[in-house]
C-alpha cells in the first residue's frame, strides 16, 4: 500500500489542507471504521476496486467521485480490489467555496458528486483517468477548484469570516470560547450558530467536541502520556466525560483503541 500527500498550489493553499493518493494492489476485502474528523473531502476513484460505506443494515457502494461530508460517528467501510485514489482534503471551512449547497446536509454521507455539480466534474473524471502522471492529474483538479472559487465568490466573506472563528477557536480547549468568539466578532451566537451549520455543516459546539477528540487521538497516537493527562490536556472536565465522549466518535473506549492498528481509512478519509 502507498500513501502519499502533496501541498496545494499556493492560490489554494488558504482552502485545500493537502491532496493525497492512495494505491493498493491488496486484492483481499479489507474492512475498518471511519472517526469522526472536521474535514470534508472529494475522492477521485481512479482504479478497479470498490469502496463500500455502512447504510441501514448492509453496505453500498460509493460513487466514482465521493465528496465526504462531515463524519460526526463512526462509519464503517469496506473495500475489495487495487486501488488508485486521488484526494482533496479541504480546511474544516473551506469546502464551502466551491459548493453552493449547505453543506450540513451533506453530514455522515457519502455523495455523488457527478449529481451535484454536473458534466464539469464527469469531464475532470475522465480525464484524471486518460492522464496517468500525477503532477498533471493535480494541474487538472488545481484548474477545476479555481474555476469554483471564482462561480461563489459571493459568499467569500461569510467564510473568511468562520475561517477566523475556527482559528481562535482551536487555540482552547474551552467551551466557554466558543461565545467569547462570537462577542468579539459582533455577532450573536445564534448567527454564529447558523453560518457554522451553513458553512462547515456541524455547529460550533459539535465542531469543538470532534476537534477535541481529534487531539485524543494525536495524543494517543503518540503513546506520550496517560489517559488521566490527555484528559485535562484535551479540556476535559474528567475522565468520565472523556470516555463517553471518545465511545461516542470511535465506537470503542480509550483503553480499547490500538494506535498501531490506525485502520487505513483513517488516512485515506483525512478522519
Amino acid at each position: 500500500m502507498k500513501y502519499q500527500e502533496i501541498i496545494p498550489g499556493e492560490k489554494l493553499r488558504p482552502y485545500v489542507k493537502c491532496y493525497y493518493l492512495f494505491e493498493s494492489a491488496q486484492e483481499a476485502a479489507i474492512e475498518d471504521m471511519v472517526f469522526p474528523g472536521g474535514h470534508m473531502e472529494i475522492i477521485f476513484n481512479l482504479g478497479n476496486g470498490i469502496w463500500q460505506s455502512a447504510a441501514g443494515e448492509g453496505f453500498h457502494t460509493t460513487p466514482p467521485v465521493e465528496l465526504w461530508g462531515k463524519i460526526t460517528q463512526p462509519l464503517a467501510v469496506r473495500s475489495l480490489g487495487k486501488h488508485t485514489m486521488l484526494g482533496i482534503r479541504f480546511h474544516a471551512h473551506s469546502a464551502a467555496y466551491f459548493l453552493r449547497e449547505e453543506l450540513w446536509r451533506f453530514n455522515d454521507q457519502i455523495a455523488d458528486l457527478r449529481d451535484l455539480l454536473g458534466e464539469p466534474v464527469k469531464t475532470l473524471h475522465a480525464r484524471l483517468l486518460e492522464q496517468p502522471q500525477l503532477h498533471r492529474r493535480i494541474e487538472l483538479i488545481e484548474q477545476f477548484l479555481i474555476g469554483r472559487l471564482a462561480l461563489n465568490a459571493r459568499k467569500a466573506d461569510n467564510i473568511t469570516l468562520i475561517g477566523q472563528v475556527i482559528k481562535e477557536m482551536q487555540v482552547s480547549t474551552d467551551t466557554d470560547r466558543i461565545e467569547a468568539v462570537a462577542v468579539k466578532h459582533n455577532i450573536s451566537s445564534r448567527y454564529l450558530r447558523k453560518l457554522f451549520m451553513q458553512y462547515t455543516g456541524v455547529s460550533p459546539k459539535l465542531y469543538h467536541k470532534i476537534n477535541r477528540f481529534q487531539l485524543s487521538l494525536q495524543l494517543m497516537n503518540k503513546n506520550a502520556t496517560s489517559l488521566t493527562a490527555i484528559t485535562y490536556d484535551c479540556g476535559y472536565f474528567d475522565q468520565s466525560h472523556f470516555i463517553r465522549d471518545f465511545k461516542h466518535f470511535a465506537g470503542i473506549t480509550p483503553s480499547e483503541y490500538a494506535p498501531e492498528q490506525l485502520p487505513v481509512s483513517q488516512a485515506i478519509a483525512g478522519k
